[in-house]
C-alpha cells in the first residue's frame, strides 16, 4: 500500500512542479494555444501539459526500473511523440508527418519493447484468432487511431484528462485482477502524473478556467501509452484479460472518433481536418456546461467500462459483445447524422439528467 501511494504522490508532484515551471516560460516564448472560431477557451493558454504527463511518468519508470530494453524504447517512442506534438501544438505540422512519426514510434515499440498484438480473442465464435503476419499492421492500426482518437476528444477542459483518468482507474484494477502487479503498479504513476495534470485544467472553484492544456504532446503520448498498457495485459500467454474489453474500457473517445472520421470520409473531408462535430461540440451547442460534459463522459467510461468488465466475468459470449458495440456505435452515427437531430436528443438528455444536484454544475 506504501508503494502505490508513494508511487501516486511522486508521479503527481512531478508532473505538477513541471507544468507549474513551464507555464510562465511557455508565455513567455509564445508556445501558447490562440483562440478561434472551434476552440471553447477565450484567452491564449499554455498547452505543455503534455510534459509534466511524460516527465511524471518516464522519471519514476526509470528509477524503479532502470534503463532495460523495454523502458528505452517505450520512453523513445513516447518522446517523439511527445516532440512532434509539441511541434503541431506550435507550428501546425502536416497530418501526414505526423502519422509518419506515429508510425515510427508504433515500430520502436514492436521491435524495441517486444509489445504487439498476436491474437484478438474469439470475437466471431470460432475460437482465438491468431493475428499471424497481421499482427504487425493491426499493432500499427490500433496504435496509430487511439493516439488520434484521444487527440480529437481533447477539446474542453478536463475532458481527456478525466476520462483517461477514470480509464487507468479501470486498468488497474484488470491488471490486478489478471496478476500483472507491475502493470497495475506503474500505471498508478500514470494516475498520479493525470492527476497533477488536472490540478490545472479542471474548471474549480478558483479556476474558472483551464490554466493549461494537455497539447497534441499529451494527447498523443496518452493514446500510445494506452494501447502499450493494452497490448501489456491482453497478449500475454495466458490471455486473463480478453481484448474484446479494451474498447469497452475506452468506449466514449473511440466511438466519438470513429464516428466522426467515417462521417467526414464520407463527405470528402480529410478525417484530420479540425470542426465542431464532435460529441462535446453537440453537447454545449445542447445545453450542457463544460463540467456537465467532463462528469457525463466519465461515467460514460466507468459505466461501459464495467459493464464490459462484468460481462468477461458472466462469461457473456463475446461475438455478443461486439455486436453490441457495434449496435451503440451506430445508434450514435444515426443521432448525430445532423446537427439538429443530435441537439435536440442531447437537449432532451439534458433536462432529465442534470437536474439532479450530483451532475449540476450551473456555472461552470
Amino acid at each position: 500500500m506504501f508503494d502505490v501511494f508513494s508511487n501516486f504522490i511522486g508521479s503527481f508532484l512531478i508532473s505538477a512542479i513541471v507544468i507549474a515551471v513551464l507555464i510562465p516560460l511557455s508565455r513567455r516564448l509564445g508556445w501558447l494555444d490562440n483562440p478561434d472560431t472551434r476552440k471553447q477557451h477565450d484567452e491564449p493558454t499554455p498547452a505543455i501539459g503534455g510534459f509534466g504527463v511524460f516527465l511524471g511518468i518516464v522519471l519514476p519508470a526509470f528509477v524503479l526500473f532502470g534503463l532495460t530494453r523495454e523502458t528505452a524504447s517505450f520512453f523513445a517512442g513516447g518522446l517523439m511523440l511527445v516532440v512532434i506534438g509539441a511541434l503541431d501544438d506550435r507550428f501546425h505540422i502536416n497530418w501526414k508527418v505526423r502519422i509518419v512519426v506515429q508510425f515510427l514510434a508504433t515500430l520502436v515499440l514492436i521491435y524495441g519493447a517486444q509489445t504487439r498484438a498476436e491474437h484478438v480473442g474469439p470475437l466471431f465464435g470460432f475460437g482465438d484468432i491468431e493475428l499471424g503476419i497481421l499482427s504487425v499492421p493491426f499493432t500499427v492500426f490500433i496504435t496509430l487511431a487511439l493516439i488520434n482518437v484521444l487527440n480529437m476528444f481533447d477539446g474542453i477542459d478536463g475532458l481527456l484528462g478525466s476520462v483517461c483518468a477514470a480509464v487507468t482507474a479501470m486498468f488497474i484494477c484488470a491488471a490486478v485482477y489478471s496478476g500483472a502487479y507491475d502493470v497495475a503498479l506503474a500505471l498508478v504513476w500514470v494516475l498520479g502524473a493525470l492527476c497533477g495534470f488536472l490540478w490545472f485544467n479542471l474548471r474549480r472553484p478558483g479556476q474558472p478556467r483551464a490554466r493549461v492544456f494537455m497539447g497534441d504532446a499529451g494527447s498523443g503520448f496518452i493514446g500510445f501509452l494506452l494501447a502499450f498498457v493494452i497490448f501489456r495485459l491482453t497478449q500475454n500467454p495466458g490471455h486473463p484479460v480478453s481484448p474484446v474489453l479494451g474498447p469497452y474500457l475506452l468506449a466514449p473517445p473511440i466511438i466519438d472518433g470513429l464516428v466522426v472520421i467515417v462521417r467526414r470520409v464520407l463527405r470528402g473531408d480529410s478525417p484530420f481536418d479540425a470542426g465542431r462535430d464532435h460529441a462535446h461540440h453537440l453537447m454545449l451547442d445542447a445545453g450542457f456546461t463544460v463540467n456537465q460534459i467532463v462528469r457525463l463522459m466519465t461515467l460514460l467510461a466507468l459505466v461501459s467500462g464495467l459493464f464490459g468488465a462484468m460481462c468477461m466475468r458472466l462469461n457473456v459470449p463475446e461475438p455478443l459483445m461486439v455486436m453490441v458495440y457495434i449496435i451503440v456505435t451506430f445508434a450514435w452515427f444515426w443521432m448525430t447524422e445532423t446537427k439538429q437531430r443530435a441537439v435536440h436528443y442531447l437537449s432532451r438528455l439534458h433536462r432529465k439528467i442534470f437536474s439532479k444536484p450530483f451532475l449540476a454544475s450551473p456555472s461552470l
